[in-house]
Protein backbone atom coordinates (compact mmCIF):
# COMPACT_ATOMS: atom_id res chain seq x y z
CA UNK A 1 0.00 0.00 0.00
CA UNK A 2 1.27 3.45 -0.94
CA UNK A 3 0.42 6.52 1.14
CA UNK A 4 0.95 10.24 0.61
CA UNK A 5 0.05 13.12 2.89
CA UNK A 6 -0.48 16.75 1.91
CA UNK A 7 -0.70 19.53 4.50
CA UNK A 8 -2.03 22.93 3.51
CA UNK A 9 -3.41 26.09 5.04
CA UNK A 10 -6.70 27.74 4.16
CA UNK A 11 -7.92 31.13 5.30
CA UNK A 12 -11.71 31.14 5.39
CA UNK A 13 -14.68 32.36 7.39
CA UNK A 14 -17.83 30.62 8.55
CA UNK A 15 -20.66 30.83 11.02
CA UNK A 16 -22.22 27.78 12.58
CA UNK A 17 -25.92 26.97 12.81
CA UNK A 18 -26.28 25.56 16.32
CA UNK A 19 -29.20 24.64 18.55
CA UNK A 20 -27.58 26.32 21.58
CA UNK A 21 -26.17 29.81 22.24
CA UNK A 22 -22.58 30.20 21.06
CA UNK A 23 -20.32 32.97 19.80
CA UNK A 24 -19.55 30.64 16.87
CA UNK A 25 -22.95 31.50 15.35
CA UNK A 26 -21.38 34.86 14.45
CA UNK A 27 -19.32 35.12 11.28
CA UNK A 28 -15.65 34.53 12.14
CA UNK A 29 -12.52 33.25 10.45
CA UNK A 30 -9.76 30.71 10.89
CA UNK A 31 -6.45 29.85 9.32
CA UNK A 32 -7.38 26.21 8.91
CA UNK A 33 -4.66 23.56 8.70
CA UNK A 34 -5.85 20.72 6.47
CA UNK A 35 -4.03 17.41 6.22
CA UNK A 36 -5.12 15.02 3.47
CA UNK A 37 -3.93 11.40 3.48
CA UNK A 38 -4.32 9.36 0.29
CA UNK A 39 -3.68 5.65 -0.24
CA UNK A 40 -3.57 3.25 -3.14
CA UNK A 41 -2.34 -0.31 -3.61
CA UNK A 42 -0.94 0.75 -6.99
CA UNK A 43 0.59 3.87 -8.50
CA UNK A 44 -1.00 5.76 -11.37
CA UNK A 45 0.61 6.10 -14.81
CA UNK A 46 2.79 8.91 -13.44
CA UNK A 47 4.11 6.79 -10.59
CA UNK A 48 2.02 8.56 -7.93
CA UNK A 49 -0.84 7.88 -5.55
CA UNK A 50 -2.06 11.45 -6.07
CA UNK A 51 -0.21 14.54 -7.30
CA UNK A 52 0.35 16.89 -4.35
CA UNK A 53 -0.40 19.86 -6.59
CA UNK A 54 -3.77 18.40 -7.62
CA UNK A 55 -4.76 17.93 -3.98
CA UNK A 56 -3.81 21.53 -3.24
CA UNK A 57 -5.64 22.91 -6.28
CA UNK A 58 -8.86 20.97 -5.59
CA UNK A 59 -9.09 22.30 -2.05
CA UNK A 60 -7.63 25.80 -2.23
CA UNK A 61 -9.49 26.74 -5.40
CA UNK A 62 -12.83 26.14 -3.64
CA UNK A 63 -12.21 27.07 0.00
CA UNK A 64 -9.36 29.56 0.39
CA UNK A 65 -10.42 33.12 1.25
CA UNK A 66 -14.10 32.19 1.07
CA UNK A 67 -17.13 32.42 3.31
CA UNK A 68 -17.76 28.71 3.68
CA UNK A 69 -21.46 29.26 4.37
CA UNK A 70 -21.82 30.67 0.87
CA UNK A 71 -20.15 27.81 -0.99
CA UNK A 72 -20.82 24.63 1.00
CA UNK A 73 -24.33 23.11 1.12
CA UNK A 74 -24.12 22.12 4.82
CA UNK A 75 -23.37 23.51 8.26
CA UNK A 76 -19.60 24.19 7.90
CA UNK A 77 -18.33 22.50 11.05
CA UNK A 78 -14.78 21.18 10.99
CA UNK A 79 -16.21 17.65 10.92
CA UNK A 80 -18.39 18.34 7.87
CA UNK A 81 -15.56 20.16 6.09
CA UNK A 82 -13.24 17.17 6.67
CA UNK A 83 -15.74 14.80 5.09
CA UNK A 84 -16.39 17.13 2.14
CA UNK A 85 -12.66 17.40 1.42
CA UNK A 86 -12.27 13.62 1.61
CA UNK A 87 -15.11 13.21 -0.89
CA UNK A 88 -13.36 15.54 -3.38
CA UNK A 89 -10.30 13.32 -3.74
CA UNK A 90 -10.98 9.69 -4.73
CA UNK A 91 -7.80 8.28 -3.15
CA UNK A 92 -8.26 10.18 0.15
CA UNK A 93 -8.72 7.95 3.18
CA UNK A 94 -8.33 10.50 5.99
CA UNK A 95 -8.67 14.25 6.34
CA UNK A 96 -7.80 16.28 9.43
CA UNK A 97 -9.12 19.83 9.72
CA UNK A 98 -7.56 21.97 12.43
CA UNK A 99 -9.48 25.19 12.99
CA UNK A 100 -7.35 26.39 15.91
CA UNK A 101 -4.35 25.22 17.92
CA UNK A 102 -6.35 22.92 20.16
CA UNK A 103 -9.27 21.91 17.90
CA UNK A 104 -8.97 19.29 15.16
CA UNK A 105 -11.66 17.18 13.50
CA UNK A 106 -10.86 14.04 11.50
CA UNK A 107 -12.79 12.06 8.92
CA UNK A 108 -11.79 8.53 7.91
CA UNK A 109 -13.20 6.94 4.76
CA UNK A 110 -14.65 3.46 5.36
Amino acid sequence: MYRVTKRLEISASHSLRLDYPSKCTNLHGHNWIVTVTCESPTLNANGMVEDFTHIKEKILSRLDHANLNEILPFNPTAENIARWICDQIPTAVRVDVQESEGNTASYFKD
